[in-house]
């Protein structure tokens, strides 16, 4: 989910949610510009998916990838 997308994804995708491990909120660095809700989204997330575990990226500063990455390597052992 990008932040420039809506902080509503949750909301409107339910199911995307409810099965996915991961949730990975990319394009943090441009928080400042748009409405996105960073609290308000991660909570919509983990009210449908308690379990999910929630990762914020930036690809710009690197915010977050090293997390990513580890969450994607541990997931496939």
């Amino acid at each position: 989910m990008s932040v420039t997308e809506g902080d509503d994804k949750p909301l409107k995708y339910p199911a995307l949610f409810r099965v996915a491990r991961h949730l990975l909120i990319n394009k943090v660095d441009l928080l400042a510009y748009t409405n996105f809700n960073m609290e308000k989204a991660k909570r919509n997330a983990l009210a449908i998916n308690p379990e999910l575990n929630i990762i914020a990226t930036s690809c710009i500063d690197g915010t977050g990838v090293g997390k990513w990455m580890e969450s994607i390597l541990t997931s496939i052992v």
